[in-house]
């Protein structure tokens, strides 16, 4: 399926694949603010234009385009993180509605986003993969509660949602009722494309940032730390090598390599900025290094708090998205044909 050429048929550009990576790349590089509807625009929209009815294509592709529209996605739940084939979120139908129930959690952006898609267990009795829908369900409704939740970096970009008695009309299911499994898979080849490359001009820039803080306060001399930074550069380059090899692979071990290759690369990074400031890193952007209140407009202290964000927030690298376990038994089951591991 050439979904570039049906993206223009929809009011998209139509774009080449080495036209997406100049934009992606050249996107980042300028610094330009984050997309605020990135899940509608490079997740949801290739997956309904792959398995969406005409109807849906009409009904949400201009409002993603247009960014009128903005999108969640309903897919971890407290009991099924990154092993999704243990949702337990139920949806059934009742005349020409889904009535929802279940939790969903780390829902990014629900806040401030008017829908979501929501992968929820159908038939009754199914277990895993199988028995699985892949429904859109509009937020701004009474059986919707959405509860940001407070993170160590002060932000709350994730949320909980709460489903009590939720409805959506029932031609909203994308692809087949049961086959949910198959259109979130799809999704999930989608959220690891081109845009990774952009992503990686970000993690370049932050590596820049904290070597000039290492060449600033002298940590720079220090042979060890020396071959950590070098290490980094070589390590993106190889990040950037494998990105452009795979791009448009549909094999999803391939997926869970570059997941698993930039997830540890940015922890890493992260250890890396405290490492570089040494004991300072330990020391709020509101006191100074003697544990005395300070001016938080002080350019340095303002410097500091950025690295300790990004330490914080890189903790959680290897586990959102699918954690390093789940990756790694992707590869091991579907690609080296190993044993699945044990299950209850």
């Amino acid at each position: 399926m050439d979904l570039h050429r049906l993206a223009h048929e929809y009011g998209g550009r139509g774009a080449s694949m080495d036209q997406r990576v100049i934009f992606h790349e050249e996107y980042a590089k300028a610094n330009a603010p984050a997309r605020v509807n990135h899940l509608g625009e490079e997740l949801l929209g290739p997956t309904l234009i792959a398995f969406g009815t005409e109807e849906q294509k009409q009904r949400f592709l201009p409002g993603i385009r247009n960014v009128t529209e903005l999108w969640a996605q309903g897919y971890s739940e407290p009991g099924a993180g990154s092993d999704l084939a243990n949702v337990s979120t139920t949806a059934r139908l009742e005349g020409d509605k889904w009535v929802i129930n279940g939790q969903k959690v780390w829902t990014s952006l629900a806040h401030v986003a008017q829908w979501a898609f929501v992968v929820a267990r159908t038939e009754p009795g199914s277990t895993r993969h199988h028995g699985l829908s892949f429904l859109l369900v509009p937020l701004d409704q009474p059986g919707v509660t959405v509860r940001p939740i407070q993170q160590l970096t002060g932000t709350s970009e994730f949320n909980e949602v709460f489903f009590d008695d939720a409805v959506t009309d029932a031609d909203l299911v994308v692809g087949a009722p049961g086959d949910g499994w198959k259109v979130a898979m799809g999704l999930l080849t989608f959220e690891r494309g081109v845009s990774t490359l952009g992503q990686q001009i970000g993690f370049a820039r932050e590596l820049d940032g904290i070597v000039s803080v290492a060449e600033s306060n002298g940590a720079i001399d220090d042979p060890h730390l020396r071959e950590r930074v070098a290490r980094a550069r070589i390590e993106l380059r190889v990040m950037r090598a494998h990105a452009l090899r795979t791009l448009g692979d549909a094999d999803p071990g391939q997926a869970s390599v570059a997941k698993l290759l930039w997830a540890n690369w940015h922890r890493d990074l992260g250890q890396l900025a405290m490492d570089v400031q040494g004991s300072s890193s330990l020391v709020g952007p509101d006191h100074d290094h003697a544990g005395n209140p300070s001016d938080i407009t002080d350019p340095e202290h303002l410097e500091l708090a950025e690295w300790q964000r990004l330490f914080l927030f890189t903790r959680a690298d290897t586990i959102y998205g699918g954690s390093n376990e789940i990756q790694r038994n992707i590869i091991a089951e579907r690609v080296l044909g190993l044993p699945r591991e044990a299950r209850p």
